[in-house]
């Protein structure tokens, strides 16, 4: 088991390649990593991610409380977000929060990552929300994400930046540089006309492609939240809103379509139409 200065080394390492890369400027961005349900390690506010050192990492409780940390640092403001995370999503061990520029700016504009445009985009990542905004350091932002938690390993923050966790560090910190080259692709091919996104059935492929890798964390391709189609992939009529639908079986989510009153109402539209012929 890797001891908790190995762990912080790492931290600093991953907090230098999101300086490096440009997800952050300044003192921007912040990462946590859980230890056990009662500790964490994460980073101190005030601080460029681009120059720690392990003495910088402070640790705290799930509540956000410190427990360790050298004097003259204390942990990031926005650690109630990554606690929330961590509380609604046992399965995470790590949290990474940066603004990279493309994502952001999609955040800025208000638009969500959701058109499947490349194998490892739908893959990987799935959809990538737009969590509503809320002030940073308060509980604004963890109460608009939670909502998400249950169906996404990645969120934009509205005007804010980007949220990525997984079940360790490098998994955390690559689904921040998977969502970023996603937004450059997905941007710079507008610029070009616009992508040619991939139909459904090509959607499912992909799907299921994932299923038989066996990726950990939440996905579309094991269950969906699909919101007027906004936060999801084109799932062709088996999923649905409603709660029942997103943890009941396929039969279930299409019986629940369709007994919708849109559905309904279409089938009595097109009677009507054969009946006036």
């Amino acid at each position: 088991m890797i001891n908790e200065y190995e762990i912080k080394k790492q931290i600093c390492d991953i907090g230098k390649r999101i300086y490096d890369r440009n997800m952050v400027a300044a003192n921007d961005g912040n990462i946590s990593v859980k230890l056990n349900d009662h500790e964490f390690l994460c980073t101190p506010t005030g601080v460029s991610k681009g120059f720690m050192t392990p003495e910088y990492i402070c640790k705290v409780d799930e509540n956000g409380n410190v427990l360790q940390a050298n004097k003259g640092f204390r942990p990031s403001s926005e650690i109630k977000m990554h606690m929330r995370v961590y509380k609604l999503r046992p399965d995470v061990g790590s949290v990474v929060h940066a603004h990279p520029v493309y994502a952001t700016s999609f955040a800025i504009a208000g638009i969500p990552l959701t058109q499947p445009i490349m194998p490892e985009a739908v893959i990987a990542l799935g959809c990538v929300p737009i969590a509503e905004y809320g002030t940073p350091s308060t509980n604004e932002i963890p109460d608009r994400l939670e909502k998400y938690l249950p169906y996404y390993d990645a969120v934009l923050l509205e005007s804010h930046g980007a949220l990525t966790w997984s079940t360790d560090l490098l998994a955390a910190y690559m689904k921040m540089e998977s969502v970023e080259f996603y937004a450059q692709l997905l941007y710079q091919s507008k610029m070009l006309g616009g992508p040619k996104e991939f139909d459904q059935a090509t959607v499912q492929k992909l799907y299921e492609i994932r299923r038989k890798m066996g990726l950990p964390g939440k996905h579309p391709a094991n269950l969906c939240l699909n919101k007027n189609g906004m936060n999801c992939h084109n799932c062709g009529g088996s999923c649905s809103s409603d709660h029942e639908g997103i943890h009941g079986s396929t039969d279930m989510r299409v019986e629940n379509r369709a007994q919708s009153p849109e559905v309904i109402a279409e089938i009595t539209r097109r009677v009507l139409e054969q009946l006036n012929k």
